[in-house]
């Protein structure tokens, strides 16, 4: 990782450094926004690598190829370039916000859809951002303020929006009586584990090489099979969990293939 970072700030060096104590042309023409979207790639990419502790203002800065100063004009404070990594990873093309992900599968109450699609989705993030997972744990590691803005703003809303959902279909008499958080800490630790052994410990897959898919297929039914009440009604069978956690074939397709 120590390469990495040094590979990094010997290109970034290498366009944009001052030659004869004069910005480089490229340095002088970048523009407010993207002078900003580049001090905070940079931030992150080093974070990552080197965790809070072990990177400094200045060493942004000299991979930017522009001076300390200039970082703190577009972050007057540490707390603004914490906040403002979270904000460009909320907007980022890899983002998503689960109440729209699942929106259409609590409308139906489907609880094989909801958990499913939940795990799918961050699973497909986890794999696109690599980077921001390795940030997260440094954070979480080093108990650095960021991993707390994380949690308040990401962390906490998740669980109170699916125990919401939890404990509406236990009023609906399709779950059985449980702490809703318990469900969802159980929901999540399975995503998590998974992204960290794909994305981190095991990168080749050589213990367990499932898709996305069928990891979140399977993730949902394990879970749907512990918490479902016996008299609640099964799926329509078209491929869905039943209340015990085994499939249910389409009847209508067996009778096409008779």
């Amino acid at each position: 990782m120590r390469d990495s970072a040094l590979e990094l700030t010997f290109l970034s060096k290498l366009i944009n450094a001052p030659e004869n104590g004069t910005a480089s042309p490229v340095a002088s023409r970048m523009a407010g926004e993207e002078r900003r979207l580049q001090i905070l790639n940079l931030a992150v990419s080093l974070f990552s690598q080197k965790g809070f502790r072990g990177t400094t203002t200045k060493e942004i800065a000299q991979a930017a190829g522009i001076s300390e100063a200039m970082v703190f004009r577009h972050f007057a404070t540490k707390e603004e370039l914490y906040s403002a990594i979270l904000d460009h990873k909320a907007c980022s093309d890899s983002a998503f916000d689960p109440r729209e992900v699942i929106a259409d599968a609590i409308a139906r109450k489907d609880d094989q859809a909801v958990f499913e699609g939940l795990a799918f989705s961050a699973l497909e993030h986890h794999e696109c951002d690599t980077q921001f997972h390795r940030l997260l744990l440094h954070a979480a590691l080093e108990r650095h303020e960021l991993a707390d803005m994380f949690w308040e703003r990401n962390v906490r809303p998740l669980y109170d929006f699916l125990g919401d959902y939890i404990r509406q279909r236990q009023r609906d008499g399709a779950m059985i009586e449980i702490e809703p958080f318990v469900v969802v800490r159980a929901f999540v630790g399975m995503v998590i584990h998974h992204s960290l052994n794909n994305n981190l410990w095991d990168p080749k897959r050589g213990l367990l090489n499932i898709s996305n898919e069928e990891a979140a297929r399977s993730f949902a039914g394990f879970l749907l099979s512990g918490i479902i009440t016996r008299t609640a009604k099964p799926d329509d069978g078209n491929g869905r969990k039943s209340p015990n956690g085994r499939f249910i074939q389409d009847k209508s397709k067996n009778k096409a293939k008779r």
